[in-house]
């Protein structure tokens, strides 16, 4: 687990200073930590005061991506269901009292989408969604960022990022040639899109 900065846990509590739902975005290229990261503030909070739902529930099943032929470069902004995102976010803005919202989760050790597995009580304060595309202003991504009431852009070394890439893809059955090659044509094209909009979040934080 990171250490979180100080700046961090006190943008936190001036967000929830009002009592009301709040929904945090965290942003940054493949690799940068942004799950670490959300982890880190949901256990700094106390329990059932906050939730993570990760964007990468909304990855397009591999049978879909097959159809559409766009299974070689899985994690590009046309691989998810961006709309089917933004109206979870929205639900999740105007959630009754007692309704439960179910999200998705992106399970690795399959690489699919599972529906339903993570649910938001009504009583949850935050609301913190992690994953590339949510500063985007293309086609339905550009719904998101109005929904969020912060977002922060998690920056990190480029060589790092990619080494904890290669890592990850060979953790989960790539060779490491396959590896490196899925990094360089797939996820970098991918960071230095989502690295153009930075200038678009309220706060940067470093995870070196």
């Amino acid at each position: 687990m990171i250490e979180l900065p100080a700046s961090a846990l006190a943008r936190i509590d001036r967000l929830l200073a009002g009592g009301q739902r709040r929904l945090l975005g965290l942003v940054g290229a493949p690799g940068s930590g942004k799950s670490t990261l959300a982890q880190a503030l949901l256990a700094a909070l106390s329990p059932g005061r906050a939730q993570v739902v990760p964007m990468d529930g909304f990855h397009l099943a591999n049978v879909e991506l097959r159809r559409l032929g766009r299974a070689d470069r899985k994690g590009a902004p046309d691989t998810f269901d961006s709309a089917g995102y933004v109206a979870l976010l929205r639900r999740l803005r105007e959630q009754r009292e007692e309704e439960t919202v179910y999200a998705p989760e992106f399970r690795r050790e399959i690489e699919e989408p599972i529906a339903g597995a993570i649910a938001v009580l009504p009583q949850t304060q935050l609301v913190i969604t992690e994953g590339n595309y949510l500063l985007l202003r293309e086609g339905p991504w550009a719904g998101a960022a109005p929904l969020l009431d912060e977002v922060w852009y998690v920056d990190v070394d480029d060589d790092l990022r990619r080494e904890r890439l290669v890592r990850r893809h060979e953790q989960f059955g790539r060779s490491r040639d396959a590896a490196l090659a899925w990094v360089a044509h797939t996820d970098e094209p991918n960071a230095r899109r989502i690295a153009a909009t930075q200038d678009r979040a309220q706060h940067v934080i470093r995870l070196d």
